[in-house]
């Protein structure tokens, strides 16, 4: 979370809104977008407040899910905690952006070609990178029950 609000401060601080810096030619840019809806971009051009409240409702949710299951996993299954404390770490972090600013401070712009991937952030990377985690370990257990 820490990592996630540091990068978007000096993203807000270097960048205009849709300025766009090539870091690695043909393929990568730093960009500075708002996503006002979810995960690459789904519901970003929303009309009215009702998504708004929708998706900060609907984040609260998930983080006191994740709460919950972190406070079950601590008994059972340790590695299981890494993946759940990033997922916590991603939502929390794009939930103070939509409180505080309306929306999410997107910059990563991945692209091959005409092949273009969603603008996206470190807490979304930390929700992906901590749900493949989550996915692998609890499949591990799995097999190794079975």
């Amino acid at each position: 979370m820490f990592l996630d609000q540091l990068s978007k401060l000096v993203i807000l601080a270097t960048f205009e809104f849709h300025e766009s810096f090539p870091v690695v030619h043909d393929f990568f840019n730093l960009v500075l977008v708002r996503n006002r809806g979810m995960a690459f971009g789904i519901m970003n051009r929303h009309q009215g407040r009702f998504v708004f409240y929708f998706l900060i409702l609907l984040t609260i949710a998930a983080i006191a899910i994740l709460i919950y299951w972190a406070g079950r996993q601590a008994k059972e299954k340790g590695r299981v905690l890494f993946g759940l404390g990033l997922i916590l770490g991603g939502a929390v972090g794009n939930l103070i952006d939509r409180v505080r600013l309306g929306f999410v401070i997107d910059f990563l712009d991945f692209f091959a070609g005409r092949y273009h991937w969603p603008a996206f952030n470190l807490a979304d990377s930390a929700i992906t990178i901590g749900t493949i985690w989550v996915a692998i370990h609890l499949i591990r257990q799995g097999i190794h029950r079975g």
